[in-house]
Formats: C-alpha cells, sequence, structure tokens
C-alpha cells in the first residue's frame, strides 16, 4: 500500500519543495533514499521556475491524473540524464518513480502518452518529466495454444519456422545495422522498429486457476492483448487455430484439443557462465525483472550475477585478461512480455538471438554485436506465440525446434562467426547462456500433450 512520508523537515525549506516532497509514494517510512530525493525535488524547482511548470506539475500530482494537464519539461542534457548529486539517471524515471512508481526500474517500464509532445523518446532539446504523461507497460496476455491430441492425420506443413544449424560459422552484424548509435541510454526501441499493428489476433480467455498470468511485480495483466512493436517478419503470418480454419483431417485431430496458457514463472530465466568449453559455477536463476551479470564480487544480490567470484583451476591467461574487461557486464531487462540485453560495459558484447534475428532479418544463427551503451531487443513473447500457434499445425518437430529460440548466448569482448577467428562461442574465454523459463516451460506442456508421428519414432530394431 503506497504512503506518503511522514516527518519530512519542515525548516529551511520552501513551501513549494516541502509540499512536492509530501506527495513522494513511498514503499516503507525508513526511505534511505529521502536525501537524494530531496535534493533531486530541490534541482527540479530550480529548473522549473524558469520555464513556470510547478503550478501545472502540483496539479498533475495532487489531482493524481485526474485533470489535464500539458507537458512539464526540463532541458535535455547532451547524454539525456540527469544528474542529483552522485547519481545519474534518465529525468522522466527519475520524477516517475518519485511520485508514481517507487519500484519502477528503467524506461523499458515506461510509454509516453499520445498527448505528450515532449516525451524522452522523442528526443527533442526538453523533456516531458510529468509522472502522469507516461504509462506503465504491462506484460500482455498471450493466446492459449489449442494442442490436439492426435497429430497423425494433419497432413505435412510448411518447413519449420527456421532452418537447421548450419555447418559453417554463423553470420557477423553489428546492431542496429545502419543506425548511428546513441550512447548512454540516448536511445529508444522504437528508433529501431517502428510501430506495427499486432500480428496476433487478440483472444479474450480466462486463465486456469493454477495458472498465474501476472507479471513479475504482480500486476494484473490486460484482458486481452495490446499492440507490439516490430517490423514485418517471419512472425505476422501467424493467427489463433480453430478446427473451423483446418481440412477435414486436421479438424478431426482437433476435436480433443486442449487449450494450454502461458504462466509466468517465478524465475523467468537461469543464466550458466562458461569459459570456452567449460561451464564455471552454479547456474544463476533471475527472480528480478533486471539482472547484471558483471565481472564483479557481490555474492548475495538478487539482481547480480557476479562472475568476479568465479574460480577455474583450468584458467589460461586469454580468458584471465578477458575477464578483466568484463567490468559492468551486460544488463537483461525483462518487461511487458520483452527482454532487452544492454551492453555495460566498455568493451562490446556479441549476442546470438534467434528471435532478435528473426525480426531485423538476418539468418536466425547470426552473431550481432553490440557496442557499449546500447542495447537491442533479443526476446518478444508475442513474436513467440505466434511461431508456436503456427508450428503446432505443423507437427511435433516444428514446435521442439522453438526450444532452440529460447535459449540465447552472449560473449563478453571477444566475439565469434565467420568474421572473426573464433569459429564457435565455445571457443571464446567468457561467454553466458540464457535459458528463458517462460517460453521453455510453456513448450513443455504443449509438447507433452502432442503425440510425436510415427514414422520419427525410434524402436529398439532401428
Amino acid at each position: 500500500m503506497t504512503s506518503y512520508l511522514p516527518g519530512l523537515p519542515s525548516f529551511g525549506q520552501p513551501p513549494v519543495i516541502r509540499r512536492l516532497l509530501s506527495y513522494k509514494k513511498a514503499q516503507d517510512e525508513d526511505d534511505p533514499e529521502q536525501k537524494w530525493s530531496e535534493k533531486a525535488v530541490k534541482s527540479l524547482v530550480k529548473k522549473l521556475k524558469k520555464t513556470g511548470g510547478l503550478q501545472e506539475l502540483e496539479k498533475a500530482i495532487t489531482s493524481h491524473g485526474g485533470q489535464t494537464t500539458s507537458c512539464v519539461t526540463i532541458p535535455r542534457s547532451l547524454d539525456g540524464r540527469l544528474q542529483v548529486s552522485h547519481k545519474k539517471g534518465l529525468p522522466h524515471v527519475i520524477y516517475c518513480r518519485l511520485w508514481r512508481w517507487p519500484d519502477l526500474q528503467n524506461h523499458h517500464e515506461l510509454q509516453a502518452i499520445d498527448t505528450c509532445q515532449f516525451a524522452y523518446n522523442l528526443r527533442r532539446d526538453d523533456v516531458c518529466i510529468n509522472p502522469y504523461h507516461y504509462m506503465r507497460v504491462e506484460s500482455p496476455v498471450l493466446p492459449p495454444v489449442l494442442v490436439p491430441n492426435n497429430l497423425q492425420n494433419i497432413p505435412a506443413a510448411c518447413s519449420p519456422p527456421y532452418p537447421d544449424e548450419p555447418t559453417h560459422s554463423p553470420e557477423n552484424v553489428t546492431f542496429p545495422d545502419n543506425v548511428t548509435f546513441h550512447q548512454n541510454d540516448h536511445y529508444s526501441t522504437s528508433s529501431y522498429f517502428p510501430d506495427t499493428p499486432s500480428p496476433v489476433t487478440p483472444v479474450t480467455y480466462s486463465a486456469s486457476d493454477d495458472c498465474r498470468t501476472n507479471g513479475l511485480d504482480g500486476s494484473p495483466g490486460p484482458s486481452n492483448m495490446g499492440s507490439v512493436s516490430g517490423v514485418s517478419s517471419p512472425f505476422s503470418s501467424a493467427s489463433v487455430l480453430s478446427p473451423t480454419s483446418l481440412s477435414p483431417q486436421a479438424a478431426d485431430a482437433y476435436a480433443d484439443a486442449q487449450l494450454v496458457t502461458y504462466c509466468e514463472p517465478a524465475c523467468w530465466c537461469s543464466v550458466s557462465y562458461y569459459e570456452m568449453k567449460n561451464r564455471v559455477g552454479e547456474v544463476f536463476n533471475a527472480s528480478k525483472p533486471t539482472l547484471t551479470i558483471d565481472g564483479y564480487t557481490d555474492p548475495s544480490s538478487a539482481e547480480r550475477f557476479c562472475l568476479g567470484l568465479l574460480s577455474n583451476i583450468h584458467r589460461d591467461p586469454v580468458i584471465e585478461q578477458t575477464r578483466r574487461h568484463i567490468g559492468k557486464g551486460v544488463k537483461l531487462t525483462y518487461v511487458g512480455g520483452e527482454v532487452f540485453a544492454e551492453c555495460t560495459c566498455d568493451k562490446s558484447i556479441f549476442v546470438q538471438s534467434q528471435n532478435g534475428n528473426m525480426r531485423n532479418g538476418w539468418h536466425p544463427t547470426t552473431v550481432c554485436k553490440i557496442p557499449p551503451g546500447c542495447y537491442m531487443k533479443i526476446f518478444n513473447n508475442q513474436e513467440f506465440a505466434n511461431l508456436l500457434l503456427r508450428s503446432v499445425s505443423e507437427g511435433y518437430e516444428s514446435v521442439y525446434q522453438l526450444t532452440q529460440m529460447c535459449t540465447i548466448r552472449i560473449s563478453f569482448v571477444k566475439g565469434w562467426g565467420a568474421e572473426y577467428r573464433r569459429p564457435a562461442i565455445t571457443s571464446t574465454p567468457c561467454w553466458i547462456e540464457i535459458h528463458l523459463n517462460g517460453p521453455l516451460q510453456w513448450l513443455d506442456k504443449v509438447l507433452t500433450r502432442m503425440r510425436a508421428p510415427s514414422e520419427t519414432q525410434v524402436h529398439s530394431n532401428t
């Protein structure tokens, strides 16, 4: 339950600052960030006195968005971030966290309303920090998959959603291809993926009692699916299957079909760390929406997987040298049914994501170089749902191949592929493998309800 901070200092502060601080949303009464919050409000008041936006800001906060308010703007800095005391952050994130969502993690969780003329992602000279000009991105409800129990009578469909693993080294690209890089969070996903209608038909259904469809923060999802950002891709060919849209033979197979729904797991991904071909340390299970994999040594954080702690008696000088450059590593963010990978270290990272590759029209095994300060969307649940819906009609093997899409590999500092001397990721000194638990568990439930075609079954005499 949200409460206002009690006991705020009342002496030595102008009334407007005291009022704005009294509106601050707090997770508990002993907020360790209170002093920093006071400095953030003082800094904002100083800026807004020059633009005359104080009254509009108070109006928005006190009415809780109930009254229409205009943009409340401050000048945009060179790198897009605002420095308050010793900390830097994106201005709209700072003040949305202050007055609306104390648990807000980053800018991926925010989307500007349509009427905001100075939204952060528009990259204008001024930035709107009106907390009620932004919405919290919610995880969409994915459509259930209609799974037949008998696929024997379904005729062979088209080819699998992506080809088999090539025998040669994967191709290499740099993301975003042919687009100027934006440093230090001064970029937005919409710059690379223009908004298009959702390729999945919205479906309203009741989830089973034993399946949670809430996001990681416990917020309920919408009753039906919303739009998804993306470009024309193989994902757009899927539709919700029903017996009436199939051939008579296939309709018979779907007569006793079951609906299989997506459930959000407690840990959205599992991360394993490797040095060359050897796995080092235990698997890290991510329960928080943001996970940083870095080269430091914190042993207890739920939001950090620190590789600096891990030892390996077979570690050679090349691995040792590479580990020194991991630094701040890579930040993974899971929000709104999408996974982002951001390079937060001083050296590039190299990502192999079949979901991200297909969205950009690259070969599924392509290795993408992400320079420091840049990020890429590496997985989208809605796009995966489209492929799953289509693959079910193509048979057991087509569905099973989607397990490859649920695994993402990232190497630090050193790349691999056709343009590098290392042909495979197992030749790189330091790399991680990410398993997306939600999609994998969904595939598991679908596959256990499907019977493999008899011609592909293995017998003792084969």
